[in-house]
């Protein structure tokens, strides 16, 4: 899935040069269709140990459960692909099922910027028979994990914060975004026009190749539907089986995403609250849906006059903001609970009590307001301000911002970021309409793929079927939720390759 802290999904504009942006004219090839791409459709995959050194606990965990890793070379630029290049680091579980092999499966949890290479393990077991008969790949993404690196040297984990309650902390905030950007223009700006969704579906085809398949399956999550889905467009009849779950609009990909988001927000922190007002006795937010909802209020306002201190955290109102928004992805209890827990020390906070957090508060408060986590913020924006050109007038952030005020998410959901001051991206955004087979998954309340925005993906990939989850607001539906029906008819097209004869539904259960 997406990073534990939060999925930002926005992208950005300002010209960078002319000479970037004519190259992306050379894009139109692709891997395959130059001579000087053969050596690296050709290469040898070099499987070794995973484990790099004795505190490498994932690499240690990954040979201790049979997994082997390599590095594979791709050109930085697939438009001059005797220049730099970079490696993309993977991890391989053979299939255990060896008499039912059906081929080789990638899988990516989204973010973007999630790291992949730990997801065979634990996907081997969650898709039961169905993991036992794939090779499972997790590819880190260029420029992620253990792939070339990228780290702009960020003061947080993530570009996404609140915009305050006035013009003066909006022009604050925006100077913070400018800020992040001039970083990364700065320690980055030769390989910036390259870290984008259409070169790490390329780099997946430059795998697929030097793996010896001819086709290969693939499961995303999140932002991993829009790769599997631009790798479905540029690759044609490359794919066998494949599952996009928690789906994105490819139309809607960039700066428009966050507002449509709004909506499915709204709800799941309605009924959230709702949730809490039933057990007031426990969290002490409020005994009516109104009331804890009234509590969040007070806690927003009280931060926007003087940061909350937090143990030794300071939290403003534009970072409380983002811990709301952060827990309103998944609807079962321990999510909700794990929500109401973090809230309940702001709220002593905004009394001006001594509170220090739990830990999941802290993990999160740390993510935000330290450095610790810069790299996966830095890959991240790098991605998503790559890919789709963001308006960069405030003004245009700013009359959304009051737009849309009434939301308790609406200012956060609008708000700038760095994409509005990134270099433009060098190539248009894809284009998907195609007849691929693919299995669509959604649920009805995901709260970070808008269900409308599977629907529109669905109709784009003609040769799709479209499976929904009703009742539920999860993000990250199959081997995840635990609803046996979703499971089940996932896993008889993973291990049947026949998609359903018609969309379908299944009906949560909680």
């Amino acid at each position: 899935m997406i990073h534990g802290k939060i999925m930002a999904i926005v992208a950005g504009a300002v010209v960078l040069g002319a000479s970037l942006t004519a190259a992306g004219a050379a894009y139109a090839a692709t891997p395959g269709s130059q001579p000087a791409l053969a050596r690296y459709m050709q290469q040898h995959i070099h499987w070794k140990k995973c484990q790099l050194g004795p505190d490498d606990t994932l690499g240690k965990r990954l040979d201790e459960g049979g997994s082997q890793c390599a590095n594979v070379t791709v050109p930085l630029d697939y438009a001059h692909p005797d220049g730099r290049t970079i490696t993309v680091a993977m991890s391989r579980l053979p299939a255990s099922d060896k008499a039912h092999r059906i081929g080789t499966m990638m899988l990516n949890s989204g973010g973007p910027a999630a790291i992949a290479m730990d997801m065979p393990l634990d996907w081997r077991t969650l898709m039961k028979t169905a993991g036992t008969r794939y090779d499972l790949i997790g590819m880190d993404p260029r420029f992620v994990g253990r792939s070339t690196p990228l780290d702009c040297h960020w003061p947080t984990g993530s570009m996404m914060r609140g915009p305050g309650p006035d013009r003066t902390s909006f022009d604050r905030a925006a100077r913070f975004e400018r800020g992040l950007a001039d970083k990364c223009r700065r320690q980055h700006g030769g390989v910036l026009p390259f870290v984008t969704t259409r070169n790490t579906a390329r780099d997946m085809d430059v795998i697929r190749a030097a793996l010896g398949e001819k086709k290969i399956s693939y499961l995303g999550y999140s932002y991993g539907t829009y790769l599997g889905a631009v790798y479905t467009q540029l690759f044609p009849g490359h794919t066998d089986r494949v599952v996009l779950d928690s789906a994105l609009d490819p139309t809607r990909y960039g700066p428009q995403m966050f507002p449509d988001m709004d909506a499915s927000n709204e709800t799941a922190l309605r009924s959230w609250a709702r949730w809490v007002a039933d057990r007031n006795g426990t969290y002490h937010l409020g005994n009516t849906r109104v009331a804890v909802l009234s509590t969040i209020d007070s806690i927003v306002k009280s931060a926007a006059k003087k940061p909350l201190q937090v143990g030794d955290f300071r939290v403003s109102d534009a970072i409380a903001q983002t811990v709301l928004f952060n827990g309103l992805s998944d609807d079962r209890d321990a999510p909700r609970a794990s929500l109401a827990d973090a809230m309940q020390p702001l709220l002593k906070a905004a009394e001006g009590r001594t509170v220090t957090p739990n830990p999941d508060l802290a993990d999160t408060l740390t993510f935000f307001l330290t450095g610790s986590e810069s790299a996966t913020g830095s890959a991240q924006a790098a991605i998503l301000c790559g890919d789709v050109a963001a308006p960069h007038n405030r003004d245009y952030y700013w009359s959304a911002i009051q737009r849309n005020r009434a939301n308790a998410l609406g200012p956060l959901l609008n708000n700038v970021t760095a994409c509005a001051f990134w270099p433009r991206p060098v190539e248009t955004p894809t284009q998907v309409h195609n007849t691929a087979p693919a299995l669509i998954v959604n649920s009805t309340g995901d709260t970070r793929t808008p269900y409308q925005g599977a629907r529109a993906l669905h109709r784009m990939m003609t040769g799709s079927r479209f499976l929904t989850l009703r009742g539920a607001a999860i993000h990250a539906v199959y081997a995840n939720y635990g609803n046996n029906c979703v499971d089940d008819k996932v896993d008889s097209y993973l291990l049947s390759g026949q998609l359903p004869t018609a969309d379908t539904a299944c009906a949560a259960r909680h």
